[in-house]
């Protein structure tokens, strides 16, 4: 019964810390992974990192100065990513990374800039949300903001 008793509570311990575990390394690892994919226009590496479903969105000001949230469908940007013309640059820079772990839930706030073909397009922020599913830790949530003022360069 001890032997038991001593499996059992060295599951639980096992079990416990390995979900303590996760740490902003590895939640910078994710993203780094995601760009990586990115740049390269690999989307078997980006999808290794993603949820089987992951809600994409963007905050951004139009023409005209109006408030626009768009939602858009992630395989629509690996599709784009993978189908981009071979002379296209598409360099996506980090700038920084703050990070939140709680538990089962990350988040990680990367502000960006954004060059086309060595020219500067935008700037803005990634915020991810990743959490933990069966299969490890994955990206279910990204939603960035885009101007083209104000990115202090």
């Amino acid at each position: 019964m001890k032997t038991l008793l001593f499996y059992f509570t060295l599951c639980l311990t096992i079990s416990v810390t390995a979900q303590a575990s996760f740490t902003e390394t590895e939640a910078k690892q994710l993203v780094t992974t995601f760009f990586d994919g990115f740049h390269k226009r690999d989307t078997v590496i980006m999808r290794s990192v993603l949820a089987k479903k992951v809600r994409l969105q963007s905050s951004s000001t139009d023409k005209d100065g109006n408030l626009q949230l768009t939602d858009s469908s992630i395989e629509d940007l690996l599709k784009a990513i993978a189908n981009r013309p071979a002379d296209q640059k598409w360099e996506e820079r980090l700038l920084d990374y703050k990070i939140s772990i709680n538990g089962t839930l990350a988040h990680v706030w990367t502000p960006y800039e954004f060059w086309f073909n060595g020219n500067f397009s935008h700037c803005g922020a990634n915020a991810f949300t990743i959490v933990k599913l069966e299969n490890g830790w994955k990206i279910i949530h990204l939603i960035d903001s885009r101007r083209k003022e104000d990115c202090n360069l």
